[in-house]
């Protein structure tokens, strides 16, 4: 279901053909680059926290990490991850194939500027075996996204 939910989002900027399906897992940053064949940066991971009693995802480089002061200076709390049986609930996908379409409603998402180092990102696709080939312009004008913020740590 939350790999249709995806592939119906990105249908409606035509961009379903840039899907990809895997035969093994892309669930992890490390199996998503080797499946696709890219680096682990270039892999647009999900992260789900809880801000305000709110569900949020912040889309981040694959090789980076949150970084806690910088996290609690941009959304004045503490990093507090989603638990992983509440994810799907709370987001709409499932943990392994987390990502910014076909989410909930009441989900705010942010991009990390770590993202701009990259020309070309792959987040998920709604499953734990997909993953999609976007340009940042591209996941910028599709995505109804609160702002770009600077949450990460540099590595």
């Amino acid at each position: 279901m939350s790999f249709s939910k995806a592939k119906e989002y990105l249908q409606k900027f035509k961009l379903q053909d840039r899907i990809m399906e895997f035969d093994t897992s892309s669930a992890t940053v490390s199996m998503a680059a080797a499946a696709i064949g890219c680096t682990d940066g270039e892999i647009a991971k999900s992260l789900a926290f809880i801000v305000d009693a709110r569900p949020i995802l912040i889309i981040v480089a694959g090789d980076k990490k949150i970084d806690n002061p910088k996290f609690k200076e941009e959304f004045n709390t503490k990093a507090k991850m989603i638990p992983f049986d509440a994810v799907e609930e709370l987001i709409g996908h499932a943990v392994g194939g987390v990502c910014p379409f076909g989410i909930n409603d009441n989900v705010d998402i942010y991009l990390d500027v770590s993202l701009k180092h990259y020309e070309i990102v792959y987040p998920a696709c709604g499953s734990s075996n997909s993953a999609v080939k976007l340009n940042l312009s591209e996941l910028e004008q599709m995505l109804l996204y609160k702002k770009w913020v600077d949450v990460c740590k540099e590595m």
